[in-house]
């Protein structure tokens, strides 16, 4: 499109960022499955449902704004990663996209395995009943109590993130009679995010031990000196929403290349990898995910012709998508407060939720999809920016979107994609309660994370 001719007309082509001249969709009352759950859909009467409940109906039980999980999507996207995987790999489920007790009891039914990075994951997944040889604990800085709670629990496996921690694990174990299962997190130089990776210089973060300047090497050496500690393998992860193989490609390459170097100083040949996740999703329509059957073929052959050209046996592969199965499952659902219009520039869009429901549009500059779910519009498209509530300038939770132009307060909104990093990132701010997390399958829905109060608000404030 032509700078001359913006979507939003021409008194708008001054406004908008450069290079944004994304025409509006040609039916604002078409919800893109690629964005989309896969139970949502828009009923006769032009109201949206899921799981064949419609939304005016979960605001009027639930409340607004509340988070609305897909429970048969979920489960279906798990049974897709661990078909496309098979026996002979892991799929470790990365807790910290979102967790709850309800969330652990369907990976376990699904066969899917967990990751964990702190106590408090690792405390809700052990009561929900996920078995501690099924659950991994990650973290850059893991507390001694940490550390002694996972072992006592027979983790199947903690993730070395520094020298110091490689010392601390053999020795709670050690004093514990255990041998505690361990892989080493390497930083192998490449940092991969959406189509892009970039194969130097990326050492310098808090994440892991450098495979640069021999240094991992060094931590391989030290682990397998250690009675309290079995070295299984390598841990790498390289970014986040990935849509591109590429740096994949360049980290499998630089892990395997270690591998190698193990077997040949010590005659040792690990037995696994682990390749992190950081699969992207589809925020918006423009979004190109692959599918798990894609992926793992791709992770497959990657790692098995760099082994042949070293001459390793192809050890087994772990992942570790969390966005790639809940980010797509769930949605948000708030109701209009106020609708502004600015007079040459856009229409804000106040609703009753912001960044403490999902703080990722201010921190990360996230893009998402928005629509009017709570009937159908056959007004023109008008260009709006979805606000909060809180009194924060950067409290948007959706920057540029095209809504009706007969928008009113009282009306639903949903943003899709929000499975991930947003209920788990909530916070407080202004004292906001946190919302809820409902999930609805085949017209029931039942709350599996409730409703914040104030008097949750005021138990904790002891004065």
């Amino acid at each position: 499109m032509s700078r001359s001719a913006h979507p939003a007309g021409p008194r708008h082509a001054d406004v908008l960022p450069e290079g944004h001249y994304s025409a509006p969709p040609a039916d604002l009352n078409a919800l893109d499955p690629k964005v989309w759950s896969a139970t949502v859909e828009r009923g006769a009467d032009g109201v949206a449902t899921l799981g064949g409940i419609p939304v005016t109906r979960l605001a009027e039980e639930f409340g607004t704004p509340a988070y609305f999980v897909d429970e048969a999507d979920f489960r279906a996207r798990c049974r897709a990663w661990a078909e496309a995987f098979g026996a002979d790999a892991d799929v470790f489920y990365a807790g910290k996209a979102f967790l709850s007790r309800a969330i652990v009891r369907w990976l376990g039914e699904e066969g899917l395995n967990l990751d964990v990075c702190s106590g408090g994951e690792l405390s809700t997944a052990l009561s929900a009943g996920m078995p501690a040889e099924r659950i991994a604990f990650h973290g850059n800085n893991k507390s001694d109590d940490e550390i002694r709670r996972a072992v006592e629990a027979g983790v199947g496996r903690i993730v070395l993130d520094s020298f110091a921690e490689i010392v601390r694990v053999a020795h709670v174990a050690d004093s514990l009679g255990k041998r505690q299962r361990v892989q080493i997190r390497v930083t192998v130089g490449v940092e991969a995010h959406t189509h892009e990776f970039i194969a130097t210089a990326h050492e310098d973060q808090k994440f892991g031990i450098a495979l640069a300047g021999g240094q991992a090497a060094e931590a391989v050496r030290r682990a397998l000196k250690l009675d309290g500690l079995e070295l299984i393998g390598i841990h790498s992860h390289i970014g986040s929403q990935i849509f591109d193989m590429a740096g994949f490609e360049v980290s499998a390459r630089r892990v395997v290349g270690l591998l190698a170097d193990v077997r040949d100083e010590h005659g040792v040949e690990l037995p696994e990898i682990d390749l992190g996740g950081g699969l992207g999703i589809a925020y918006t329509s423009s979004d190109d995910p692959r599918e798990p059957h894609e992926i793992a073929k791709a992770l497959r052959d990657i790692v098995t012709r760099e082994c042949e050209a070293a001459g390793l046996a192809v050890p087994r592969i772990s992942v570790e998508p969390g966005r790639a199965i809940v980010g797509p499952t769930a949605f948000t659902l708030y109701e209009v407060g106020t609708v502004k219009p600015l007079d040459g520039l856009r229409t804000y869009v106040s609703v009753d939720g912001g960044m403490s429901d999902n703080i990722r549009t201010a921190l990360y500059d996230a893009e998402y999809s928005v629509a009017l779910v709570s009937r159908r519009s056959d007004a023109e498209p008008m260009l709006s920016r979805v606000v909060g509530k809180h009194c924060e300038s950067g409290d948007i939770v959706v920057r540029d979107a095209f809504l009706p132009a007969d928008l009113a307060p009282g009306d639903l909104i949903a943003v899709p994609a929000t499975g991930a990093y947003c209920r788990s990132m909530a916070s407080n701010y202004n004292h906001v309660t946190r919302p809820p997390v409902v999930a609805v399958r085949e017209g029931e829905a039942r709350v599996i994370v409730r409703r914040e109060t104030e008097e949750d608000l005021l138990r904790l404030d002891v004065g």
